[in-house]
């Protein structure tokens, strides 16, 4: 029996968690509007996972992770997180910010996995995506044309709203 897919939907906004009084919660980061989305490069699959927001994906779940890249070993999956921040205007959502941090975790199979991600680079990423920035240079363009079909196809209307630099990014 096939496993059942749940919709998952982009995070949109909500209201300001301190209501503007300064108080209790004042500094600390709001991910409310912040959806991760994880590119399977390999089997083409694009995909949003919020436990990626707590570094726990279905990609990083039983993966010992290490800053340096041959921690994954010589044959390994590449992933990308993407962080997606969702705005909304007068004329709808859409796609405000937009980033991506390199995922590698080795093909070995082995009980707990090798892998590699930079959790500075994620964080500064997530950070970079939530103050409107679009920045997917590092992306291999079968990846960015994955992101691209996904992110269209999810929603026209968030789509035809973003800016016009994640379009030329992604196109």
């Amino acid at each position: 029996m096939a496993p059942i897919k749940k919709k998952i939907q982009f995070n949109i906004l909500s209201s300001d968690s301190t209501n503007g009084d300064g108080g209790f919660g004042v500094g600390t980061l709001d991910l409310n509007n912040i959806t991760p989305v994880i590119i399977d490069v390999e089997r083409e699959d694009v995909f949003i996972d919020m436990e990626a927001l707590h570094g726990r994906s279905r990609i990083e779940k039983k993966v010992r992770f290490a800053p340096n890249r041959e921690h994954a070993g010589q044959d390994y999956f590449t992933y990308w997180i993407v962080w997606i921040a969702m705005q909304t205007s007068n004329s709808g959502a859409y796609y405000a910010g937009c980033t991506a941090s390199e995922v590698l975790v080795s093909k070995e199979e082995r009980r707990i996995k090798l892998g590699y991600k930079s959790l500075p680079e994620q964080v500064n990423m997530l950070d970079k995506a939530m103050k409107g920035n679009v920045i997917m240079e590092q992306l291999d363009s079968k990846s960015k044309q994955l992101l691209y079909h996904f992110l269209k196809s999810f929603n026209e209307n968030y789509w035809a709203q973003s800016p016009q630099i994640l379009k030329d990014q992604l196109i």
